[in-house]
């Protein structure tokens, strides 16, 4: 089975071709443009730790990993529809797991058209070549975002999600429906996971978990939004993995004149108070948080809780990782990084 895996230089990415490599008869090609976002180092170490030396890297050329002999990387926006088709051409892929994208709630606001490009456009450029070259399944990444300022929690996948609150949720929503269209006109499978608050071990650094922790470590104040008042189902990364790859590797089955579209929530369904999620950090770390209250921001959301009963029914999730558990193996490789 030969899989694509792009944004394999981001955090979930990264992961997720270290889990596939463990498993037989599995050949991924990773997929990322490296953009600046947050610090390249940080891409650039995860890439290493798959086999893949900064030195080779060179924009649309395959780099073998020197780790793994059935992994190689490329550099290449999604964005770029010539080379992306061609890829697709050369390589016959199997599935698509498409984990690229412009990531951040907060960002969406200041810089709109980075959204655009890689999360609508690339997404788009994705779609087409699956249909195109007869791809088996297209995974993709969406998102806990999409549901918005929604009351009703747990968030169910039969919940409406009409009103995305920042345009990272909106392009995510519209990546749902995008697939959707493509199920239903080709007959290609897709998968939506909508992801909640994932962390842990190279993490991305624009995120709460990373904050928080070098901020405390280094003595300086942490912002903390809407006075602490807000909650996450924060979910670490070995759970979402396991919960991913579940999804790739299972044969995707669908009735006979049935769309074959399925959206997942994939979190912890146990969220966590702001201020327990402080308190339980600096328990792993060993010191208090210097906190600076600030009000609610523009495009966030109090509370996100994952119901995870349809992806527990049809794929065997099961999120095992307790967040004391969790931050403590995050706080062990903070330090050592």
């Amino acid at each position: 089975m030969k899989i694509l895996v792009t944004g394999t230089a981001g955090f979930i990415g990264f992961h997720l071709i270290r889990k596939l490599m463990e498993l037989p008869d599995i050949e991924a090609v990773g997929l990322d443009n490296i953009n600046d976002y947050y610090d390249v180092k940080l891409k650039y170490g995860r890439l290493a730790e798959t086999g893949i030396s900064e030195n080779d890297i060179k924009y649309n050329v395959a780099v073998p990993s020197q780790i793994y002999e059935r992994y190689r990387f490329i550099k290449l926006n999604l964005e770029d529809r010539e080379n992306l088709n061609r890829l697709f051409a050369n390589e016959k892929f199997d599935i698509v797991c498409n984990l690229a994208a412009q990531a951040g709630v907060r960002y969406s606001i200041e810089n709109p058209y980075a959204y655009i490009d890689s999360n609508i456009v690339g997404f788009m450029n994705i779609l087409e070549c699956c249909r195109s070259f007869s791809i088996k399944h297209l995974v993709y990444a969406s998102s806990s975002s999409v549901y918005g300022m929604n009351a009703k929690i747990p968030f169910s996948e039969d919940d409406r999600v009409d009103h995305p609150v920042s345009l990272y949720a909106a392009t995510k929503k519209a990546n749902e429906l995008m697939a959707y269209t493509y199920s239903h006109l080709y007959q290609l499978p897709t998968t939506g996971l909508r992801f909640f608050t994932v962390y842990g071990p190279w993490g991305r650094p624009d995120m709460a978990p990373m904050l928080f922790a070098n901020a405390i470590i280094n003595e300086k104040p942490i912002k903390v939004f809407n006075h602490g008042d807000m909650s996450r189902d924060f979910t670490y990364i070995d759970d979402i993995i396991e919960g991913v790859s579940k999804v790739i590797l299972k044969a995707v089955e669908f009735n006979e004149g049935e769309t074959p579209y399925q959206i997942f929530n994939i979190g912890n369904s146990k969220p966590v108070s702001l201020m327990e999620f402080i308190n339980t950090l600096e328990d792993a770390i060993g010191k208090k948080a210097i906190i600076e209250m600030y009000p609610m921001q523009p495009g966030d959301v109090k509370v996100t809780y994952a119901d995870v009963t349809k992806l527990k029914e049809k794929y065997g999730y099961c999120p095992e990782k307790s967040l004391k558990r969790g931050l403590s193996n995050f706080i062990d490789w903070e330090k050592l990084n």
